[in-house]
């Protein structure tokens, strides 16, 4: 008795097996760069006090270097901003997105928004999106009526070609404080 066949009906049990059911991946959802749609757009008014607030810079790359700076590795970044506070809200007044001749790239909110208690929010730059340089930064502002926990602000870089990734973390810097009733609200267009 030959073996023969035998052996291509074992070899095709085995690939038979061994294949997965080829799926068309579900398409992703598009990206945008809005503030997350379950975010409260709020109007500020003068009756509004502010009793904290602050003025955070937060580094973001588009790319870095590698191969003896011979070689731009870019980067997708997503700013985060988390209210760590467990009661209160805070109210996001602006988020702008300068390059890295300190020139505005992009103002991210028309409107001013509300971060409920535990709440995060984030806004999102493309890999292809290199308009900010190197040493880009986006500046956030928040104001709250009351005193709550400081809010988390971060970017977060992430790249990956072939079998080369990286990933990597900025933590924001408060740069401004606000700490009292008197402060006015900054003026927005109607």
């Amino acid at each position: 008795m030959k073996l023969y066949p035998r052996i291509y009906l074992v070899i095709a049990v085995i690939l038979l097996a061994s294949c997965e059911a080829t799926q068309i991946p579900p398409k992703s959802q598009p990206v945008t760069d809005q503030a997350t749609p379950a975010n409260k757009i709020v109007t500020l008014d003068s009756n509004f006090k502010i009793a904290t607030g602050q003025t955070i810079y937060v580094p973001v790359y588009s790319h870095i270097y590698h191969h003896n700076r011979q070689e731009i590795f870019n980067l997708a970044a997503t700013l985060s901003i988390r209210n760590t506070d467990l009661v209160n809200p805070l109210i996001i007044t602006s988020v702008r997105y300068y390059d890295s001749a300190g020139k505005l790239v992009k103002q991210y909110l028309e409107r001013p928004i509300q971060l409920d208690a535990l709440a995060s929010t984030d806004f999102f730059i493309n890999r292809n999106n290199t308009s900010g340089g190197l040493g880009a930064n986006f500046i956030v502002e928040w104001v709250s009526q009351t005193k709550i926990a400081e809010p988390i602000v971060e970017s977060i870089m992430i790249g990956t070609d072939f079998q080369q990734g990286i990933s990597f973390t900025s933590p924001g810097k408060v740069i401004k404080s606000q700490n009292n009733d008197k402060l006015s609200l900054p003026k927005q267009e109607s």
